[in-house]
């Protein structure tokens, strides 16, 4: 892999498209992991300028201070980084309050983890209205196109998507050719929406190299065994089920004769 070449091609993407736009600029969601590293560092390469937002909803206190420290980082390289903390907690908490009561609390925390995501894009939102900017989206290949790994209208709710068509081992690799700090790179990949320390792996009952390995495989599934079979029934399993988020949404075409 062409790990220079590809920052380039990104970096110019990106400034090219806020340009023709019309736009000034990006905002970006950094949780202190490495998509969203890798994502508002690109953002930033274009020398445009670049809001980068840290929204905690009962945040761990390691993925904040990630996420503090890389924007740190940021700033040092490129003087247009802005950085604004919004505290959503309140903001959850108030709507939560609101909603009806279930039997067991565990019922909807799948629901109230993607009502969190939907807070941040539409903060996400609210700063890109105001000052005529892009919002980044910050997930790559395996999550957006193979097991659909986002919530849809949450951090699925973007303008574009600089790495989007990268493996997440491909980002690990541009991560540590910008020398991305330590502390992310080495830090198991979570979305953090459920305020614990469950990881992404937990999540998906698979790594992230065990997955672009599914979704590359082109062979024959009933010759798999073992762990492969298991990841491959693991891939196909999420592929199939988040196809309402990885396809483009549905539309019932009228046919002319009834029009």
């Amino acid at each position: 892999m062409k790990t220079p070449a590809i920052i380039d091609h990104i970096r110019q993407w990106l400034k090219d498209y806020n340009q023709k736009a019309g736009t000034s600029g990006f905002v970006v969601g950094v949780s202190g992991g490495i998509d969203s590293a890798l994502t508002s560092t690109l953002a930033a390469m274009t020398d445009e300028e670049v809001i980068c937002l840290e929204m905690p909803i009962y945040q761990s206190l390691d993925q904040v201070n990630r996420a503090l420290e890389h924007i740190g980082w940021l700033q040092d390289r490129h003087p247009k980084v802005r950085f604004e903390s919004i505290d959503l907690t309140p903001v959850y908490n108030a709507m939560v309050e609101q909603l009806p009561p279930v039997k067991e609390e565990k019922d909807r925390e799948l629901a109230l983890a993607n009502t969190r995501a939907r807070l941040r894009m539409s903060t996400l939102y609210y700063f890109a209205g105001l000052e005529g900017k892009l919002v980044v989206g910050t997930g790559n290949k395996v999550e957006d196109f193979g097991v659909g790994f986002f919530t849809k209208y949450g951090d699925g709710g973007v303008d574009l998507s600089p790495i989007a068509d990268l493996n997440k081992t491909e980002v690990y690799a541009l991560a540590k050719e910008l020398n991305i700090i330590d502390a992310i790179q080495n830090a198991a990949p979570t979305d953090g929406l459920f305020g614990d320390a469950r990881t992404d792996e937990d999540q998906l009952g698979a790594s992230y190299p065990e997955l672009e390995w599914a979704m590359e495989f082109s062979g024959n599934p009933d010759e798999l065994s073992g762990r492969k079979k298991e990841v491959y029934e693991i891939f196909s399993r999420l592929n199939k089920a988040n196809k309402h988020k990885i396809e483009p949404i549905p539309v019932c075409e009228i046919p002319k004769d009834l029009k």
